[in-house]
């Protein structure tokens, strides 16, 4: 009888512990998703304030995509130096020093309101999103797993939170920041006290949350992520990467441009309104991802330029007309297209080597999807100093439509090359 009784007891306490073990994980997931939606959301603060900025220090349109622009320099040096390393050193041993510096690149943008300071906040944000994607994304998953108690269970949910809080974060940072701007007192201030703080506060969340990756014995030596992409794939990968490029170049305009182009084209100067518009966009290309979760990513490469090229068009026929009820409904079709077509093509990448080299070839798209991020954008505040904005925009749209109908038709040609049987004589 008393073994029995034993036995009980410890079936009973095994319970308990495995019960307080779930609780942890699922505080954990729900502390990191709101971390990593919110540490997205920093990174796009400043789209609704570059006009104030430009007013305050009379710099160009140019500088603007300038001071935009570094930030990308910023994730791709933190990508490739550091993305990958809390494989080896655990999830939150890069994930909170991450958000923490995402903080000081608060404390920058508060103490030294001039251009350099920008530049180098901007840089300093890029640093902390180039840690943060990768390894958010990879702990929300394993701490979803521990929430779940380990019996496995449909990894969608952990994917459709991390795309709700990657492309929504970016969203939901300029449509707060627009509205602080136009509502309330200190604009380019206020939103970066609010931002840091709430940074801080989710970082000391995150530090008492679960660790999740286990750290192999013995530890590897640390270099830097490889870029490396087998012969026999590169012309399928060289055309699901133009594709990433062409669908970030469009972001790229939603997150530096377009509340310039609103105050120029269409007179409308209210930040909220600036702020609401990325926000459409990136909120469509999160829920767009989200509703084709399931579909093979042939079929979502194939939707997204089919959503994407009308979007183009309605935002172009915004600025001509000028109308911002179209240019706000050209957002939100582009944006879900986009995010269908950066999906799709990211997918196609990564199923273009094998698994052995997958992480190497996804560092290239990366590498390739930041560069159109940054790069178009830069040649659009150029050519703006020189041609009418609806004209830049125009010839903008047409160059993405057909970038992303020949690379999409080229990864599908390129896929179905791959599986045709080989014929032998």
């Amino acid at each position: 009888m008393s073994s029995a009784i034993t036995a009980t007891r410890e079936q009973v306490g095994r319970a308990h512990t495995h019960a307080r073990r779930r609780r942890h994980h699922s505080f954990g997931f729900w502390a990191a998703t709101v971390a990593f939606l919110a540490n997205m959301g920093f990174s796009a603060v400043p789209t609704p304030l570059y006009v104030l900025y430009q007013q305050r220090d009379h710099f160009s349109t140019i500088m603007l995509t300038v001071v935009y622009a570094v930030y990308a320099v910023g994730v791709i040096a933190s990508l490739f130096f550091g993305g990958h390393v809390s494989d080896w050193v655990g999830r939150k041993w890069v994930f909170v020093p991450a958000l923490l510096v995402n903080v000081v690149s608060a404390l920058i943008f508060l103490s030294a309101p001039s251009l350099p300071g920008l530049l180098v906040a901007r840089i300093i944000s890029g640093i902390s999103i180039g840690l943060t994607t990768a390894t958010a994304t990879a702990y929300l998953a394993e701490l979803h797993l521990g929430a779940s108690g380990g019996e496995g269970g449909s990894p969608r949910r952990a994917q459709v939170v991390a795309t709700a809080a990657n492309l929504g974060g970016i969203g939901v940072g300029p449509l707060v920041s627009g509205v602080l701007a136009q509502y309330a007192p200190g604009p380019l201030r206020l939103p970066y006290i609010l931002f840091g703080a709430v940074l801080f506060v989710l970082a000391v969340l995150v530090a008492v949350a679960p660790e999740t990756a286990d750290r192999p014995v013995p530890a590897p030596r640390y270099r830097p992520q490889r870029v490396a992409v087998p012969g026999h794939a590169r012309r399928m990968f060289i055309a699901a990467t133009a594709a990433g490029m062409a669908a970030f170049a469009v972001y790229g305009v939603f997150n530096s441009l377009a509340p310039t182009f609103l105050a120029g084209t269409m007179h409308q100067s209210s930040h909220a309104v600036a702020g609401a518009v990325a926000f459409i966009a990136f909120a469509a290309g999160a829920v767009a991802q989200i509703a084709m979760g399931r579909a093979d990513w042939h079929r979502t490469l194939r939707v997204g330029p089919l959503i994407l090229i009308p979007g183009l068009a309605l935002l172009a026929g915004g600025m001509w007309l000028p109308s911002l009820t179209m240019f706000v409904i050209g957002g939100l079709i582009s944006g879900a297209g986009g995010g269908l077509a950066f999906r799709g093509a990211l997918t196609a990448a990564g199923s273009s080597a094998p698994p052995e080299s997958r992480a190497e070839v996804l560092a290239g798209f990366f590498l390739g999807a930041y560069i159109g991020l940054s790069v178009p954008v830069m040649g659009l505040g150029i050519a703006t100093q020189y041609v009418a904005a609806r004209t830049v925009m125009l010839v903008f749209v047409v160059v993405v439509a057909i970038a992303v109908v020949l690379s999409t038709r080229v990864v599908s040609a390129e896929h179905a090359r791959s599986e045709m049987p080989v014929r032998h004589e």
